[in-house]
C-alpha cells in the first residue's frame, strides 16, 4: 500500500505557520500526535527555567518575588491566556489544578442561587469534572448532581438549575457545544454555566466576552505547552468577580496577604480566587509555553486544524476501513483531535507508539490524535496513517506486548 505524499507536501509548501515548528523540542523519528495530552517542550522553555533556577531563584533568593515580579505572575500570565479565550485580562487568573478550580467556581457561584437545588452535567464527562461535582453537591445543602446525556443537556436546563457544569470539547470524541447557545439557554433559564476549557484553549478560536459566559476553567499542560502538571486558569466575567467568594480562603486570595490578619478579607476582582503560594517554577514553564502562540492568531492555528483533520479523517476512511471515527466531520461541531473506535484500540495505540507515533488511548475503544497546528506538518499525517494501515494489514498489533498496560494508559 503506497500513500501518495505531494498533496501533503503542497500543503506543507503553503503552510503559513510551518516556521513555528522550530519553536518546539520534537525528538528524532518521533510524530507526536498527543499534544492535546501534553504539550511539547517549547525550546524558549529551556532558557526561561534556567534563568529561573540559577538567577532569580539562585541568586536573587527571596528578593525575586518582589525583584522579578513572581508576585505578579498568576495575574500576569492570565491576562496573556485572556488573548486566547476572548477575555477581558484581568478576567483570567493562574491558580492550583482544573479540579480545584472547578470546586472553588463551583461552590463559590452555586450559593449565590441557594434555591435551585440542580447541579447539572453530562454523562461522560471528563471523570475529574463529575468527581468534583458530586463532592460539592454533597457539601452544599440541598444541592444535588444530575448527569445526562449529551443529547438532553438543554433540555434539562430549568427552574430548578443552579449550574450546568459542561467541557465545552469532550475529552474522547471531540465533539464541542454550542457555547453561545447553551450560555443563553442557562441564562434565559436563570442558571448558569461553568465552562471547562481544557481541550479548547490553544485548539479552538474563543469568545467568552461575546458569548455571554461567566465562569470556565482550563488546564495548561495541554495545548498550551506548559509542562507535565502545569498550573491551570480561572476564568470569572468582571460583572461577577465581586459577588464570588472562594470555598477555598488561602492567604494569596486575602485582601492584604502581608498584613498577616486573622479574619479573611478577599482580595478585590479575580486574585480573590488564589489560594495558596504560586510554584513558580510551573509558573514560569507555563508563561514560555503561552509565548509558543506570540504572533499567532487563532483563526490561523483554526484552520489548519481542519486541514489536518480533512486530510487525516479521508486517509483513514481509505485505508484503515477497521477503524470508525467518532469525531464530527463538521468542523462547527468539534475541536482540534480526531478520535476512532476499534475493540484492540491499546494495542493499536502501543504499536504505533513502538513505531515511534505517538496518539492515546481511551477507555475502553478509543484511539485519539491530537491535530496541534503549531507544529505538525500534513506529512505527519500521512507517514501516521501509513504506519497505522500497516500495523492493520498485518495484524502487528496482536504482539503480546502491546497488550501490556502501565498505570498510565
Amino acid at each position: 500500500m503506497t500513500i501518495d505524499f505531494d498533496h501533503a507536501h503542497a500543503l506543507d509548501a503553503a503552510d503559513p505557520l510551518a516556521l513555528l515548528r522550530d519553536r518546539f523540542h520534537l525528538p528524532d523519528g518521533v510524530i507526536y500526535l498527543d499534544g492535546n495530552s501534553l504539550g511539547p517542550l517549547p525550546r524558549a522553555t529551556v532558557a526561561r527555567q534556567k534563568d529561573m533556577l540559577e538567577k532569580q531563584w539562585g541568586d536573587g533568593l527571596i528578593r525575586s518575588w518582589n525583584d522579578a515580579d513572581w508576585i505578579g505572575a498568576p495575574e500576569r500570565i492570565g491576562g496573556k491566556i485572556a488573548r486566547l479565550i476572548g477575555a477581558k485580562p484581568h478576567e483570567v487568573l493562574i491558580a492550583d489544578s482544573v479540579s480545584v478550580n472547578i470546586f472553588k467556581l463551583l461552590v463559590a457561584a452555586a450559593q449565590l442561587s441557594p434555591d435551585r437545588p440542580q447541579i447539572l452535567s453530562e454523562a461522560g464527562n471528563f471523570h475529574t469534572d463529575l468527581h468534583i461535582a458530586s463532592g460539592a453537591a454533597e457539601l452544599l445543602p440541598d444541592q444535588r448532581l444530575d448527569v445526562v446525556e449529551r443529547s438532553a443537556i438543554e433540555g434539562a436546563i430549568g427552574g430548578d438549575t443552579n449550574i450546568a457544569l459542561l467541557t465545552h470539547i469532550h475529552y474522547k470524541t471531540a465533539e464541542r457545544f454550542d457555547m453561545a447557545a447553551l450560555t443563553a439557554r442557562a441564562r434565559d433559564a436563570g442558571a448558569r454555566v461553568l465552562w471547562d476549557l481544557s481541550h479548547s484553549v490553544g485548539a479552538v478560536p474563543l469568545d467568552l466576552n461575546g458569548c455571554g459566559a461567566e465562569l470556565a476553567v482550563g488546564c495548561g499542560y495541554k495545548y498550551l505547552n506548559g509542562g507535565p502538571g502545569a498550573p491551570a486558569f480561572l476564568y470569572v466575567a468582571e460583572s461577577l468577580q465581586d459577588r464570588l467568594v472562594s470555598p477555598l480562603r488561602g492567604w494569596f486570595g486575602h485582601a492584604r496577604p502581608f498584613a498577616f490578619e486573622d479574619a479573611y478579607e478577599p482580595a478585590p476582582g479575580i486574585m480573590r480566587f488564589q489560594a495558596g503560594t504560586p510554584p513558580m517554577l510551573a509558573m514560569d514553564a507555563l508563561e514560555g509555553g503561552i509565548a509558543s502562540f506570540d504572533g499567532v492568531e487563532m483563526d490561523a492555528v483554526w484552520a489548519k486544524s481542519v486541514q489536518l483533520f480533512d486530510l487525516f479523517a479521508r486517509l483513514a476512511e481509505r485505508y484503515c476501513g477497521q477503524l470508525t471515527c467518532v469525531s464530527p466531520t463538521d468542523p462547527d461541531r468539534r475541536g482540534s483531535h480526531i478520535s476512532f473506535r476499534f475493540d484492540h484500540a491499546y494495542e493499536l495505540t502501543q504499536a504505533l507508539i513502538a513505531r515511534g507515533i505517538i496518539g492515546d488511548f481511551r477507555a475502553p475503544d478509543i484511539i485519539r490524535f491530537g491535530l496541534t497546528p503549531l507544529y505538525l506538518r500534513h506529512e505527519d499525517i500521512v507517514r501516521a496513517v501509513a504506519a497505522m494501515a500497516k500495523i492493520l494489514a498485518e495484524e502487528s498489533w496482536r504482539d503480546p506486548r502491546f497488550a501490556e498496560r502501565g498505570r498510565v494508559t
